[in-house]
């Protein structure tokens, strides 16, 4: 029976080791207990910052500074120029079966404006230049354009928009100007102070805005030269003048508006209008004058301008034989050169 007894005893063994292994896991939960509490006990956390830090306490105090007065200057005045020059040309063919005939064009603008304001006075001056010729095949040159404009206003402030002013304005030409007979001859009507306007005046100015102005002048004289008496082109009287006379004064009313204003994106529309109403004379005396540019900007340089200008009054009638006041009127467009200072 117990010939196999060292195989036995093996046999006991292995079985006994195995059982042991498969109860040990068990026991290791059952017998090993861990005491977290304690654990967290001797935790600890490592530095934030292993470097000491020195803080300390901000403290605002007031102190004395000596201050000295800048050298700066206010400048009360300021200045716009501008500058244009517009050159038109045709040309044809001679072959060309539309017709035609050879043109040239040259048109020039000069525009001062300065202003003083310092309240409660205000100065505003302004010169304004312009001329034009043109040049046709077979023809001589003639003006398109031609007019001299100065104006001097100042006035003191009376409340928020109204001012009382007193103004100085001169109007005249540079070149003689003609009339085209249908017989191809022409005559002399016009030149340089014939005529020419030297206008005086004191009132109220309404100036709401920057864009709109309004001069009421309650005290205007006006006088008017003829220098030139070989012009004489009316039976009764030159411009108002009488025949053998150079000059003439009219004591009026006046109004006068100006409207300068963007109205759209690179265009800008810049109106005068004058109204004048002789106090010695008829109603039908009474003139109006309309003067107004709209100027559209292509670039910074280029630019197009449409100018033009209407004239009713009486004393100006070119035709003697026209006892009937004939409105007058001129109009041009042109594309050209201009310089704007400041731009």
């Amino acid at each position: 029976m117990f010939k196999n007894k060292p195989g036995y005893i093996v046999l006991v063994l292995l079985m006994a080791a195995f059982s042991a292994s498969a109860q040990k896991p068990d026991s290791l939960k059952k017998d090993i207990k861990i005491d977290t509490a304690a654990l967290n006990k001797y935790h600890i956390d490592p530095s934030k910052n292993a470097l000491p830090v020195r803080t300390r306490v901000q403290q605002i105090r007031q102190e004395s500074i000596p201050v000295t007065m800048l050298d700066y200057k206010v400048n009360y005045w300021k200045k716009w120029i501008s500058m244009a020059l517009n050159f038109n040309q045709s040309a044809f063919s001679k072959n060309y079966t539309s017709g035609g005939s050879n043109s040239i064009a040259l048109g020039t603008n000069f525009d001062y404006k300065t202003e003083y304001k310092k309240s409660p006075l205000d100065y505003v001056g302004e010169l304004n230049l312009i001329y034009g010729i043109t040049k046709n095949k077979g023809q001589g040159s003639r003006k398109t354009q031609d007019r001299i404009f100065f104006d001097n206003k100042i006035a003191t402030q009376l409340s928020k928009t109204w001012f009382f002013f007193g103004s100085l304005t001169f109007e005249s030409q540079f070149d003689k100007g003609y009339i085209y007979n249908s017989n191809g001859t022409l005559s002399q009507i016009s030149g340089f102070m014939a005529p020419g306007y030297l206008t005086e005046s004191v009132g109220f100015e309404y100036k709401p805005s920057g864009v709109f102005d309004l001069r009421l002048g309650t005290g205007t004289a006006r006088q008017t030269f003829v220098t030139d008496t070989t012009l004489y082109h009316n039976q009764r009287s030159n411009y108002g003048v009488k025949i053998g006379k150079q000059f003439k004064n009219d004591l009026a009313f006046q109004i006068v508006t100006t409207f300068v204003k963007d109205i759209a994106k690179n265009m800008n529309l810049n109106t005068r209008y004058a109204l004048f109403i002789p106090y010695e004379k008829h109603v039908s005396y009474i003139s109006h004058r309309l003067d107004a540019t709209l100027a559209a900007r292509v670039n910074r340089l280029v630019t197009v301008n449409l100018i033009g200008t209407f004239i009713y009054d009486k004393s100006a009638n070119p035709k003697p034989t026209t006892t009937k006041t004939v409105p007058q009127a001129t109009e041009g467009m042109a594309l050209g050169i201009v310089y704007k200072f400041p731009y």
